[in-house]
């Protein structure tokens, strides 16, 4: 670093002495020498400064911004401490990790906990035994260390909108007392979307390099439990969609089926059912962003992406998990890989993203509203769009993925030397067809590329050397590029 310092200070001399020198010098001389050296203080900077400069020029609001949204319909209080300290706590010892579609005891739970920290992946499963899990959660909130913090994807992407004072905010979904103590004055909740307890949710953390016993997590992240029947059923969708015609929103941000996985395949089948009629009463003038979340069932996320919810929506927001799990699901592109080998590769993403929106977005053949799709990971951000319909899109990816690096090493602006830069510099942009290669330039950032009339918006991230906090980063993401994107009139 000191390196660095030094460089800029004695450029900056040379610069200053090339000046006082001038008038004895051919201009175009003066000229050259001067380019030089700006160009090596500009080299001078770290690749994450000139990023950093960069995104603050690009995002710019849109001509045309929301001034109400309405979110919902999963809404929680989550109690949030160390993964390994909790597990401890319960007496568990450490064990060889194994993947579990719903935790049914502890052992279950300290297995999944271990397959995915040894991973470094975020997941989310529900406890079925509901008195062992009181049990867990009055632990937890009770672990000296444990926080309290607003939970569940729509309550999240809601408090993140409600920062901004221009815009106002209604939420519906099983909200209790603490957790209305808790939300953004700027919130409205309507009165039959109260309930008397709250829903709790506990958030296993883990560090970079963390252990328990033979796993070392490669990455923070998290790992997320409940036992929540509230937000399985989607008790509170209906109160949401019959809420908007008082409120008049400008966007509707829909979160909350994954909950439904710890239900029958039965009752979950006909809940999807009646969700998919609640949603289609939505005025289709109201633009509608479905937030995923991490899921199991493959049969389920098949009927969400080919006849039941995709169709209705105009945009979506998920990570490189529940990419994977969509595209295993539904017979996409790369199904066969089993899971994602360090930074997920650009090119097969973009393979995925551009099928979802080919197969399953809008065209003048098909009855579907979907047209924006929001990737993020850890490392970089796509924001995928059907031409004509989305604009401030630069913009857009760009806020998303700041407030990555903002909300993860919780400062008000990005600190460089809390981030580091882990996108690849070269990628290719498809697996499948012939693809372009395409060079990362620090001070042009947000990568732009086109593949039948379907527009790419890549953007890396900055991540924290030593998050803070990851619950609500995926939430934090998506709200941010909604916030700075402007849909069209059609």
């Amino acid at each position: 670093m000191w390196q660095r310092s030094v460089c800029v200070g004695l450029l900056a001399l040379a610069l200053g002495y090339l000046c006082l020198l001038g008038p004895e010098l051919p201009h175009s001389a003066l000229r050259h020498l001067s380019a030089s050296l700006l160009g090596g203080l500009r080299r001078a900077r770290s690749l994450e400064g000139r990023m950093v400069a960069a995104w603050q020029a690009a995002i710019v609001r849109p001509a045309r911004g929301w001034a109400r949204v309405a979110v919902g319909v999963n809404a929680c209080v989550d109690v949030v401490l160390s993964g390994v300290k909790l597990l401890e706590a319960l007496g568990l010892e450490p064990g060889d990790g194994k993947n579990h579609a719903v935790l049914k005891s502890r052992q279950d739970l300290k297995e999944a906990f271990a397959h995915f920290m040894e991973k470094g992946a975020a997941a989310e499963r529900f406890f079925s035994d509901a008195e062992s899990f009181h049990h867990i959660a009055q632990t937890a909130s009770e672990y000296p260390g444990a926080q309290l913090y607003v939970g569940g994807n729509a309550a999240l992407i809601g408090q993140k909108l409600a920062t901004n004072p221009d815009l106002k905010i209604l939420l519906c979904g099983p909200v209790g007392p603490k957790l209305h103590e808790l939300l953004d004055d700027n919130v409205v909740v309507p009165p039959e979307s109260m309930q008397e307890r709250d829903e709790f949710h506990l958030i296993l953390e883990y560090q970079a390099g963390e252990e328990w016993g033979q796993v070392r997590a490669p990455n923070a992240n998290r790992f997320i439990f409940s036992h929540d029947l509230s937000n399985g059923a989607l008790n509170m969708l209906e109160v949401f969609v019959s809420s908007l015609d008082e409120f008049q929103p400008d966007l509707v941000v829909l979160s909350g089926l994954h909950m439904m996985e710890g239900q029958s395949k039965e009752m979950r089948q006909r809940r999807l059912m009646e969700a998919v009629a609640s949603i289609s009463d939505i005025p289709t003038d109201i633009p509608i962003h479905l937030e995923l979340a991490s899921m199991t069932d493959q049969d389920f996320m098949s009927n969400i992406v080919h006849q039941q919810v995709f169709p209705l929506v105009n945009s979506i927001g998920l990570n490189e998990q529940e990419l994977l799990f969509l595209t295993q699901s539904a017979s996409g592109p790369h199904a066969s890989l089993t899971s994602w080998s360090g930074v997920p590769d650009v090119g097969v993403v973009s393979d995925i993203l551009f099928w979802i929106l080919k197969e399953h977005g809008k065209t003048a053949e098909r009855a579907s509203d979907l047209t924006r799709i929001h990737f993020h990971t850890l490392a970089y951000h796509i924001l995928v769009t059907v031409d004509g319909y989305w604009g401030n899109q630069v913009a857009a990816v760009a806020a998303g993925a700041r407030a990555a690096g903002t909300q993860a090493c919780a400062t008000e602006t990005i600190d460089t030397s809390k981030v580091f830069l882990k996108a690849p510099l070269e990628f290719v942009t498809s697996q499948i067809e012939a693809p372009s290669k395409i060079s990362l330039n620090p001070d042009e950032p947000v990568v732009h590329w086109h593949r039948e009339g379907i527009s790419f918006h890549f953007t890396p991230v900055l991540v924290c050397k030593d998050p803070v906090r990851t619950v609500g980063l995926g939430d934090a993401i998506s709200a941010e590029g909604l916030l700075y994107s402007e849909v069209y009139p059609q």
